[in-house]
């Protein structure tokens, strides 16, 4: 079964009754998707679906057939001269120094970037809502928010 993965196309063994996640992460190589709780609450492993952002902890492989899938590994882009561009959140996160531990942040900015996808623009409560189910072991929320905000700037700016 083949799957596009950040604009790639991955050739995966075609049982469709495996996790995301695990393929992802043990038959890929992209680990930058985390695995946290394993039942989809935490958000680590947060990665896009056609744009959407999902728990991959508790998807299965067969809802990525013929889908998108955009995990941490794609956010950035690569310009015409070769070099790595951070997205915006991946820049605002860095600006904002919110990195401790460092376990959620994939998915933190996962998360975020299927926000300022959907809203260019959103209000401090729309961030609030929209990264409530992203948990953080090192309580950087503060840090979280204000970072979603400055990649809304960079955003308008780019």
């Amino acid at each position: 079964m083949n799957l596009m993965i950040n604009d790639q196309v991955y050739e995966v063994d075609d049982r469709l009754d495996r996790l995301l996640l695990w393929v992802l992460r043990d038959e890929l190589g992209l680990t930058g998707t985390k695995f946290g709780c394993g039942i989809g609450i935490c958000g680590s492993c947060t990665v896009h679906l056609d744009g959407n952002p999902i728990r991959a902890c508790v998807t299965m492989l067969s809802a990525a057939q013929d889908k998108d899938v955009r995990t941490i590994e794609g956010l950035a882009e690569v310009d015409t001269n070769g070099e790595t561009v951070l997205h915006p959140v991946q820049q605002a996160f860095l600006e904002e120094q919110v990195p401790h531990c460092s376990w959620c942040m994939s998915g933190q900015m996962m998360t975020a970037a299927a926000l300022l996808e959907q809203n260019p623009n959103p209000t401090g409560e729309e961030i609030r809502q929209a990264m409530n189910n992203n948990y953080c072991r090192c309580g950087t929320y503060y840090r979280i928010r204000k970072a979603v905000a400055r990649a809304a700037e960079l955003k308008v700016l780019s």
